[in-house]
């Protein structure tokens, strides 16, 4: 017999990515859109509250703020579920702590980036960094996202960041420069640095330049639409259904990580 479909809850459910989700799910037969959540006492729309939406669901999506996202993993897992798809960016060190923590009891994937290309970008990344001698080859990352967007640098670029610093064996916080300005001297051997662009309706682009004496290789990724972001939270869903408790990321979704 046919399985019944996944009842999915999108949280942030008026922004622009829970818009987008909501017609994702609808759209996809093997989901149902069970509910829809924004923040407390928003009303309308069809929305319910959080404990409401929570009651209804199997997994929750949520593209929300970092402290929105945390919290929500604590009380899923205060529940003992549902499992959570996370899409949100700029965590801080006690955010994170507080959803590893929640990763115990219940199952979470959480990327900063759903895109199948950008994830495969990373991948690249690392390999390339591997292989080219740090000390010859500089390692810079460049992204450019919408004027709304109020982290950076991005999730993904960090990601990025973390596959150059991996693939060196190295902690991407003892090389990462964020920002130059004024007389700063030489750039050291091994650094990796970042530059952020923000305007107009960007959804999303990022290059990672790896450059040495007299050649350069420039790997890159841009977003057209953020239904690819949703197709990637959509996959995420119907991977996470069901999973032991832990914390996921897109790799384990392509069969990279985690059986």
């Amino acid at each position: 017999m046919p399985q019944p479909p996944i009842r999915i809850a999108i949280a942030g459910a008026l922004g622009r990515m829970g818009r987008q989700m909501a017609d994702a799910v609808q759209g996809d037969a093997r989901l149902a859109l069970a509910a829809r959540f924004h923040r407390p006492g928003i009303v309308g729309e069809g929305l319910v509250s959080r404990d409401e939406a929570l009651s209804m669901a199997e997994i929750v999506i949520d593209f929300t703020t970092p402290a929105a996202s945390a919290d929500l993993a604590r009380v899923c897992a205060e529940r003992g579920g549902p499992a959570l798809v996370i899409g949100s960016t700029g965590f801080d060190a006690a955010e994170l702590a507080v959803i590893a923590d929640a990763a115990k009891t219940i199952a979470i994937v959480r990327s900063g980036s759903f895109s199948l290309g950008l994830n495969m970008l990373v991948g690249l990344v690392e390999q390339a960094a591997r292989a080219l001698d740090p000390d010859d080859w500089d390692v810079e990352i460049v992204e450019a996202h919408h004027r709304h967007k109020v982290d950076a640098p991005s999730g993904t670029a960090l990601m990025l960041g973390h596959a150059a610093a991996g693939g060196r064996c190295i902690d991407l916080k003892t090389v990462a420069r964020r920002a130059r300005d004024g007389a700063i001297g030489a750039r050291p051997p091994g650094e990796i640095g970042f530059a952020v662009l923000r305007g107009g309706s960007i959804v999303g682009e990022h290059s990672v330049s790896f450059c040495t004496e007299g050649e350069l290789v420039t790997l890159s990724h841009a977003a057209g639409d953020r239904i690819m972001f949703a197709r990637g939270a959509i996959a995420a869903a119907l991977w996470v259904a069901g999973r032991q408790p832990g914390e996921y990321d897109m790799r384990d979704v392509l069969g990279f990580g985690a059986p």
